[in-house]
């Protein structure tokens, strides 16, 4: 099997000095969506994560809670393993970087480097972060003298240290980068380190003395492998670097990994930087995403918002929680997660697009073909545009997944469900089997088997548990997952018996849902919280019908005879419009042009002082008087004008 067949996808390995959170599944997830999906595709395909084990946090732990290290490990590397199993993750390995194996490897890149002069003996001053185990150059320092990532106070350190010549490898990796442009996807993070290799790369210090949990350095047994020299080689660890080169041969030339965007350079520059030292091949591709939010805001223990996984697929199914992940933002961008728009997906999508398809038409082949799937014509017009459609979303389906685009590839499976929900009601299988048309409604009981045989197998990666349910309700043999998509032959479900119709994705009652999570009015009192004031309730269809975009305002005028209302103009990006808002108490005119804002794009246009308003700009009040304050909803990453909100 040439390498064109093969695919190697790795996690960062996650270290163990926390309980498994939102992150760590997004990413995990990811993977394990595109190893399923590359296996169904006819790849070889291997699939590994693990836990990064050693270092001062896990030091400075172990001593607090009176365990050795190793004790403290593990015990709590057990966490990821747990919730890999809750939400059906995939991996052919789970790596732990206390392993002999991997301890061997790190020992022997070491020695390697240290031989042919690419590691060498000196000593480093500077300012560290002791919670990051790292270094902070000046130049990069937070406010006060604070680590850059995490925002805690740096100290400074001097220790002697072996260093790695990464600056004598440099122009070589700008040369590998420049001719292959998704050596960093999305093309964001390629720009940051091509401008970062463009900027001074020093040597990096590769081992510490002020530890001891550690792999010892070979022949220097008081320095240990800096922590980020020692994970990363994990990745070259698992597939037989030293103990098997043959399995090392076949999987590590297309290797990919998938990183936070937090940790790029570590992935994308010195990883890269130590492999060409070494003679091997650097990954094919490292592919960051971005970070989570809640309900717009970050993440914190202090806040009591931290998303636990675990609750999230026990609260609503692991395949839910998957399926919100990737389809609610563009992979590679931030997201915000919010718990009632997992409960929108799941209502809309997955139990009204997908569970409402399978439903229908299983209860149709019982009811008018004795619950086998009739081998009827498929020539209707019709009928083959259903077929073209789910032929093209095949294709386009796997030019979206080549880019990591899993929420593209998503919505294009979605149309096609859309697309044959749409055929049930113009077709009215119903109607056509009151009227005795047999010959045409077999035709269109088998296009829509078809439908569902085809989805099945395009959803497999990221709802295994409940493809695997749609699999067995039509009547299929073995497992969906070890189905090969591109075998799939429209029309080849003739004849099969179909099982009974069962619940895919319960509908969730949305007032009990709002009920069970508004706190009681003696809580809220207790708080000191007031009560807000809602509207009307409307359903996800009501709010789809708001258009709401991403706009720039390129003028603002006075309008005279107005003591509230500005008359703006608006950029969408594909067209200008003028718009009235009545923002005039709260902004100056040079305070408002150039601003980002979120406009209602489809509001009917409005006279408002004989001025043709057309569109609304949203802002966010806090009442309080003559103190009130107003602040426009606007996008926190600059993202391109005309965007859709949702």
């Amino acid at each position: 099997m040439d390498n064109k067949k093969r695919f190697y996808i790795t996690t960062p390995i996650y270290y163990v000095n926390d309980i498994p959170h939102i992150g760590h599944a997004y990413t995990t997830i990811a993977c394990d969506v595109m190893s399923r999906y590359k296996r169904m595709k006819g790849f070889d395909a291997y699939f590994l994560t693990g836990t990064d084990e050693h270092g001062q946090k896990i030091q400075t732990a172990a001593e607090a809670k009176g365990l050795t290290p190793q004790e403290l490990v593990d015990k709590i590397h057990l966490n990821f393993k747990e919730l890999w199993k809750v939400l059906n993750i995939s991996n052919d390995d789970f790596i732990r970087t206390t392993e002999d194996r991997h301890v061997r490897v790190v020992q022997s890149m070491f020695k390697k480097l240290m031989d042919q002069g690419d590691i060498y003996k000196g000593s480093y001053e500077g300012w560290y972060c002791v919670p990051c185990e790292t270094y902070v150059p000046e130049s990069s320092m937070g406010e006060n003298r604070t680590c850059p990532d995490c925002g805690r106070p740096l100290t400074t350190m001097k220790e002697e240290s072996y260093f790695f010549k990464a600056s004598k490898y440099v122009p070589r990796l700008i040369e590998h980068y420049e001719k292959n442009l998704q050596g960093v996807m999305p093309r964001i993070r390629y720009n940051e380190i091509m401008s970062f290799l463009h900027g001074e790369v020093r040597d990096q210090s590769v081992s510490r003395t002020t530890l001891k949990w550690g792999i010892p350095i070979p022949g220097d047994e008081k320095h240990v492998v800096y922590v980020w020299f020692d994970a990363l080689i994990n990745y070259a660890t698992a597939v037989g670097y030293l103990d098997d080169p043959e399995m090392f041969e076949r999987y590590w030339p297309v290797v990919r990994h998938m990183v936070g965007k937090d940790i790029i350079r570590f992935h994308c520059v010195i990883w890269p930087l130590m492999l060409l030292a070494l003679g091997v091949n650097v990954p094919v591709s490292v592919v960051a995403h971005g970070w989570w939010t809640v309900d717009g805001e970050k993440m914190s223990k202090s806040k009591g918002n931290v998303v636990d996984p675990f609750k999230m697929a026990e609260l609503y199914g692991a395949d839910a929680f998957r399926y919100f992940l990737l389809r609610e933002v563009p992979f590679g961008n931030d997201g915000d997660f919010s718990e009632a728009a997992l409960v929108g997906r799941i209502n809309s999508d997955l139990a009204n697009d997908l569970g409402n398809l399978l439903n229908r038409t299983l209860q149709m082949i019982v009811s008018y073909s004795g619950g086998v799937v009739p081998a009827g014509a498929l020539d209707d017009p019709l009928d083959v545009e259903v077929r073209a459609l789910g032929e093209a979303t095949v294709g386009a389906v796997d030019k979206s997944m080549e880019t990591f685009s899993y929420d593209e590839a998503l919505k294009l499976i979605w149309a096609f469900i859309g697309r044959a929900n749409k055929y049930i009601d113009e077709t009215s299988p119903w109607k056509l089997q009151k009227e005795g048309k047999n010959a045409r409604l077999d035709g269109v009981l088998c296009t829509l088997y078809e439908v569902l045989r085809l989805s099945a197998l395009l959803v497999a990666p990221y709802i295994p548990e409940g493809a695997e349910k749609i699999w067995k309700q039509l009547g299929r043999q073995g497992s969906v997952h070890t189905e090969k998509i591109d075998s799939f032959r429209w029309g080849e479900g003739a004849g099969t018996k179909v099982d009974k119709a069962e619940v895919l994705f319960p509908r969730i009652d949305l007032e009990q849902w709002k009920k069970d999570r508004t706190p009681q009015p003696d809580a809220a009192k207790a708080s000191g919280a007031e009560a807000a004031e809602h509207e009307p309730e409307i359903d996800i269809d009501g709010f789809r019908s708001v258009e709401l975009r991403v706009a720039q305002i390129v003028k603002v005028e006075e309008i005279p005879r107005s003591k509230k209302l500005y008359k703006l103009e608006v950029d969408l990006g594909y067209e200008r419009r003028t718009i009235c808002a009545g923002i005039k108490p709260f902004f100056k005119p040079e305070e408002l042009e150039g601003r980002r804002a979120v406009v209602v794009a489809n509001l009917k246009p409005a006279k408002l002082c004989g001025i043709e308003s057309n569109g609304m700009i949203l802002a966010a009040s806090v009442k309080g008087g003559e103190d009130e304050q107003v602040v426009l909803i606007a996008p926190a990453a600059d993202i391109p004008l005309g965007s859709r909100v949702r």
